[in-house]
Order: structure tokens, then C-alpha cells, then sequence
């Protein structure tokens, strides 16, 4: 269903902390016009965690309306509280989107069961279909690869998985319990020629927010089974998908973006802040490698 280079798009706010629409809107054409196979926005990358719910599912619209179907349109819905998610995907479906990326819960911590059940209402509770979102780094929960394959037997909205985990082998584990149909996203940019190698089928990326058409090259060269050209492309990338995590994210993302983009404010909303000089060092570096600057 999803497939190729998919931005985990940054949310643009002024000094001030407020959405610039217009900055958003030309961003999301700059995207589609570069590649991008989807978008996804209000994820992680997108400062989801700062946006009240009338401004989260404001900047979906934004993106469907602007997007205009040529690409489909991946909303990040997740919640920690099933009773919001439930609410979250619904809000997701009215707002346009064509799926919502749905994370397990985060602090609170279930078992297995209580992620099953997690899902399972939100499944129960709107048919728009589900990209799980597995990245036990922030959330400090694993959906166990068991868990993955109940979900998807169980659930048909529950299409695909952005695997964040770093264990490569899950890519595997995970077409044997799922099926080779379902849906695997990487959610790690320096992981994803292997992880397309063993299966995969594309990438919810952070770096395709700043070199999309250097990233929708790459996964075009994996989906045509030439790793040569993937490999060339993955060493003029790596430093970039390196450099984007040398301080919290989204902040190189962000500075990366003020030196490619004029346009792009150069606004976080705390916690998260403007990158230090070391990380500001490594992107130029990196910009500079991926002949970019």
C-alpha cells in the first residue's frame, strides 16, 4: 500500500512558536515535486508532542489539502490514552488522511496484551487503515513480533509497520509472522538499504525532509533491485542521516533546512531547541558531502 521515500515532515513555527501555513504548504510541493512517495505529518519529526489537538489535526488538513491526492497522506494519530487515539484516527479520517501512523502506548507501559487490546480498539473504532509505529527508544515499549503478527491477521486496517527498533532482523521475523504483504517501513535512515535487502519496502524518513530527491532516488534504486546504485546513494547520504541525530531532533533538521531553504523559519517550540555548534558542524559537513551546498 506504501511504499518508497516518505518525509516525516518538520512542522515550520516563527520565533513566536505559531504554524507558517504558507512555509508548510510550499514545503509539502517542494516534497511531492522531489519524489516523495507520501508524507507524514504530525509525527515525531513534526513536534507532534508540542501541538494541541485542534493544531495537530489543522496541519493534517493543511497537508491533504495541499498534497491534493497525488501522494497519500499518512497522519500521525497516536496516543498513550486509548480512548484518545480512538478519537485521534477518527479526527485523522475527517481531515483527509489516507492512513494514520499509530505508535503503542508510551510511560504507561502494557504488556503484550494491553498492546493488543490498545490496537484493537482503535481498529474497532474507525476504518481508516493503520501503520504501526514501533520505536521502543522513545516509548519504552516493543510491539513484540508475535504481537505484529496477531495484529495483522486479526485487524485488515492494520496494513504495514515503520520499524524503528534497529534490529534489523525483525524485518524478517516479521515477514514470517505478518506476511510478505504486509507493509514494512524503515524508521531508521541509516538502516534502510538492509532493511530493504530483507524485505522492506521504503522508508518514513527524517533526511527526506532536507535531500528528498536524494532519498526518493535511493529507494527507487532498491525497489529495482540495483544495490549498486543504492550503496553509492547510501554512502553520499549516511553522513546527513548521522548528523540529523547529533543533537535532539528535529533541531538539525531544522538548521539543516535554513541553510538549503531561506524561506524555512527557523522556530522549535520547547523542549526542543536551535542545535549546538558542534551538530550545526556536522550538517554543514554532511550538506557538503551529499552535494547539497
Amino acid at each position: 500500500m506504501f511504499s518508497g521515500s516518505i518525509p516525516a515532515l518538520v512542522t515550520p513555527f516563527d520565533a513566536d512558536g505559531n504554524f507558517v501555513e504558507r512555509v508548510y504548504r510550499d514545503f509539502v510541493e517542494w516534497q511531492i515535486a522531489e519524489g516523495s512517495a507520501a508524507l507524514v505529518p504530525c509525527g515525531t519529526t513534526g513536534e507532534a508532542a508540542t501541538l494541541t489537538k485542534d493544531e495537530h489535526f489543522h496541519v493534517v488538513r493543511v497537508c491533504v489539502d495541499q498534497a491534493r491526492g497525488r501522494v497519500p497522506v499518512i497522519a500521525g494519530a497516536g496516543s498513550n490514552d486509548t480512548r484518545v487515539a480512538c478519537e485521534n484516527i477518527r479526527a485523522a479520517k475527517q481531515a483527509g488522511a489516507d492512513a494514520a501512523l499509530m505508535v503503542p502506548p508510551y510511560y504507561n507501559r502494557p504488556n503484550q496484551d494491553g498492546i493488543f487490546r490498545h490496537f484493537e480498539a482503535v481498529a474497532a473504532a474507525c476504518d481508516l487503515p493503520i501503520v504501526l509505529y514501533n520505536v521502543p527508544g522513545r516509548t519504552v515499549t516493543d510491539i513484540a513480533v508475535e504481537t505484529i503478527g496477531k495484529l495483522a491477521h486479526a485487524f485488515p486496517s492494520i496494513v504495514g509497520i515503520k520499524d524503528a527498533t534497529g534490529a534489523i532482523a525483525r524485518v524478517s521475523a516479521q515477514r514470517a509472522v505478518a506476511g510478505a504483504d504486509f507493509c514494512q517501513l524503515s524508521g531508521n535512515d541509516d538502516m534502510a538499504l538492509a532493511f530493504n535487502a530483507m524485505g522492506g519496502v521504503g522508508c518514513i524518513s527524517v533526511t527526506a525532509n532536507v535531500a528528498p530527491a536524494l532519498c526518493a532516488a535511493f529507494q527507487a534504486a532498491c525497489r529495482a533491485g540495483d544495490y549498486a546504485e543504492a550503496l553509492a546513494l547510501q554512502d553520499r547520504l549516511y553522513p546527513l542521516h548521522a548528523a540529523l541525530f547529533t543533537d535532539a531532533s528535529p533541531g538539525p533538521v531544522k538548521y539543516a533546512l535554513s541553510k538549503l531553504r531561506p524561506d524555512f523559519p527557523k522556530g522549535l517550540r520547547l523542549p526542543m531547541t536551535w542545535p549546538g555548534e558542534p551538530s550545526q558542524r556536522a550538517v554543514d559537513n554532511a550538506l557538503d558531502h551529499a552535494r547539497l551546498i
